[in-house]
């Protein structure tokens, strides 16, 4: 039995790709049946924005072409073939470990995959497609996934203009306690909002040219005053900190029509930019724009870059202990049937010395105990020998001298 991965993911595909190559649930129970069919009878379908891959188990090269030949047929209007990737055995493992820490995604780090991974393993196993060793090995993939992120951490390293502008601003003056104007009503201006109270403002003021568009940001944070989109100007001499989150032509702050008498600081998140960048010059201002913060995020990327190759580095110890446990899983069956025949072995003895020697039950619950131990001491060196062996080859041959010697 051999772990292997098929499917499509956005370093080959592009987006355009992808949407016609994209399992519904009804598709990922169309594709289970197909594949038991075909001898297949444990996969699991992660399909997400970014990669719709099959992870199973076959026993033979004849079920992996049928799985290729099964995957390109459910998207008939894709051209799968050209991008289909294919992978087994410990890379395919070392795949699925790296895809779950979040190392293979298009933002490394990324958290939603762990979930993502999680949620294809429970579908698969509620509709009765996950044994012992798929769900061993996804469950050594999250474990390890878990791990990795405690240990680097790699998801601290933000990557979202917003939240390091919002950072940016809490190192340079400090949010709590500071009045904070939020001008936009977008998603965008909803996260600054957010972002600014978890900070602890102490007050927030939001304005939008449609004073019914900046009332939403009030369902992020009920407490936010709404002002009109005019006054903003009123407002922002009373305010320590200013973030600009609208799209427009034209500045929305002129230096011409606010001049500031006390410190302030100014977040610009729109591109083009919407404030002055005059102000750059005025010592009372502080002013971050989305330049300031390119810089800031491509550093991130670029550790996060660094910390995932140290995570691929990481799991392979983990990987090499998944792919051991598989090995020697194979042999679990014929393991079990040397513990049954001794079982039965036992068993008629004991059946006929109770027989011969009309034992109490003291001596009968003491002489299937002898029994038992006995033939178990006897089977124990075998069994290690068995569950040593490190290649299909030798586990084959052994199958068929075990069978053929024990008669099972």
């Amino acid at each position: 039995m051999q772990f292997a991965c098929i499917g499509i993911r956005y370093t080959e595909a592009k987006l355009s790709v992808r949407d016609k190559i994209s399992f519904t649930d009804a598709m990922k129970l169309a594709f289970f049946g197909r594949a038991e069919a075909a001898g297949v009878d444990q996969c699991m379908v992660l399909s997400t924005c970014n990669r719709s891959e099959a992870y199973y188990f076959y026993t033979d090269e004849g079920q992996k072409a049928q799985m290729r030949r099964i995957y390109m047929e459910m998207f008939p209007e894709a051209d799968t073939g050209r991008y289909l990737n294919e992978t087994d055995g410990e890379k395919a493992i070392a795949y699925l470990f790296a895809v779950a820490a979040g190392l293979e995604s298009m933002v490394p780090g990324e958290d939603q995959i762990l979930g993502q991974v999680k949620e294809a393993l429970d579908y698969a196993r509620t509709m009765g497609y996950a044994g012992k060793e798929l769900n061993r090995t996804v469950r050594d993939a999250v474990t390890c996934a878990k791990r990795i992120k405690t240990e680097l951490n790699i998801s601290a390293q933000p990557l979202s203009a917003g939240y390091v502008g919002i950072r940016m601003l809490q190192e340079y003056c400090g949010i709590a306690g500071k009045r904070a104007l939020v001008i936009g009503s977008g998603k965008t201006a909803a996260l600054a909002v957010k972002y600014v109270s978890e900070y602890g403002a102490a007050q927030i003021v939001a304005c939008s040219r449609t004073r019914s568009h900046a009332a939403r940001l009030c369902m992020e944070v009920p407490e936010t005053e709404i002002v009109s989109y005019e006054s903003r100007y009123t407002a922002m001499a009373d305010c320590d900190i200013v973030i600009s989150a609208t799209a427009s032509p034209h500045f929305v702050v002129r230096r011409e029509e606010f001049c500031p008498q006390k410190p302030i600081a100014f977040l610009d998140l729109a591109a083009p930019r919407v404030i002055d960048p005059a102000y750059a010059d005025d010592p009372l201002v502080h002013l971050i724009d989305l330049d300031i913060l390119q810089e800031t995020v491509s550093r991130n990327y670029r550790e996060r870059r660094r910390l995932a190759e140290q995570g691929r580095g990481r799991i392979a110890a983990d990987v090499r202990e998944t792919a051991a446990w598989l090995m020697q899983s194979r042999m679990d069956s014929t393991i079990e049937s040397l513990q049954q025949r001794c079982g039965a072995i036992a068993e008629d003895s004991f059946a006929y010395l109770d027989r011969k020697m009309q034992l109490g039950a003291r001596e009968q619950k003491l002489l299937k105990k002898v029994l038992n131990a006995s033939l178990q001491r006897l089977m124990r060196e075998p069994i290690r020998e068995l569950k040593r062996l490190d290649t299909e080859e030798e586990q084959e041959a052994y199958k068929q001298m075990v069978r053929q010697l024990f008669q099972i």
